[in-house]
């Protein structure tokens, strides 16, 4: 075990043993705590753009649901590493984990689970597509398969609200800008009401996204400073640089060249702060060429 999973686990193994679950002795219980204590800080780091500390939590609750035969936690965590490793740019890493996932739900009987792995391959499906240029050719697909999933799921509220996002996002490479929002708002409601701030924070995201694509800018700057607020109580600087990234586009779009500047330095600073130099060096870039529009406009 690596030193800091072996940290983490020891923390968390001593505070489970301060207070004893009721129904059983707390040995019956401790390690699919330390799993999905595990599996919760590789999904805020992922969150957070840490890819390698997520993938090493990631292994160590894999470890830790294995010793225990968890099988929840188990398909939750190769969701999760299927996830990261696509954001990574590894697609066939995380089709193998998806797939990986799928198999143990099957094996497992988990059915709300199995849909779930299915949201997460739909989505892989439709950001390759974007990826590739052919989101509108695979909108559809993607949304009937999210919505056949989510005919299964009852329980879970966060996994409905991605179920939500992806349709959301489906919806907005049809060019469908008001059922993309409606969409994603229902995902936006569940998370809020769950606490989940950071998630919420980039349902506001997205939502400025459809806005800003559809011209309606005003409305996209609005959507962007409430998920500044959602990841401002997350404490996510990594969300909070792409927010301010993203309102300088907007901004700029809007032909706000002064406040657009300032919130590409203010991305660049967060970037900083988090030693995310190449997003830093993005956000830089993006000041440069508003400032050369800027000036080109002035000259003509």
């Amino acid at each position: 075990m690596k030193p800091l999973a072996a940290l983490i686990l020891t923390c968390l193994l001593g505070t489970a043993c301060s207070t004893p679950p009721k129904g059983g002795p707390p040995e019956a219980r401790l390690t699919r705590r330390a799993a999905e204590s595990h599996l919760a800080l590789a999904n805020q780091a992922a969150d957070r753009g840490n890819y390698p500390l997520a993938l090493e939590l990631l292994e160590e609750t894999r470890r830790l649901a294995l010793s225990a035969d968890y099988s929840p936690v188990l398909i939750q965590a190769a969701l999760s590493r299927g996830a990261v490793l696509f954001f990574q740019g590894d697609r066939a890493g995380a089709e193998a984990a998806w797939q990986n996932a799928l198999e143990e739900a099957g094996y497992a009987n988990q059915r709300e689970l199995a849909a779930l792995c299915r949201i997460y391959m739909a989505r892989g499906r439709l950001f390759a597509a974007i990826q590739n240029k052919d989101g509108p050719g695979r909108a559809t697909e993607v949304r009937s398969q999210v919505q056949a999933a989510l005919g299964i799921i009852t329980k879970d509220a966060a996994s409905i609200a991605l179920g939500w996002t992806v349709i959301g996002l489906a919806e907005k490479e049809l060019g469908r800008w008001d059922e993309a929002e409606r969409a994603l708002k229902k995902a936006l409601a569940l998370y809020t009401e769950q606490g989940y701030w950071e998630q919420a924070g980039y349902a506001w995201y997205v939502i400025a996204s459809v806005r800003s694509v559809a011209g309606r800018f005003a409305e996209a700057e609005a959507a962007l400073k409430e998920a500044l607020a959602c990841d401002r109580r997350a404490e996510n600087g990594y969300a909070l640089g792409k927010d301010w990234m993203a309102l300088g586009e907007v901004l700029a779009k809007a032909g706000k060249k002064q406040d657009a500047d300032a919130a590409y330095r203010r991305a660049a600073a967060i970037f900083r702060a988090i030693d995310r130099e190449a997003d830093a060096a993005r956000a830089d870039a993006a000041q440069t060429n508003a400032a050369q529009t800027n000036a080109a406009g002035i000259e003509e």
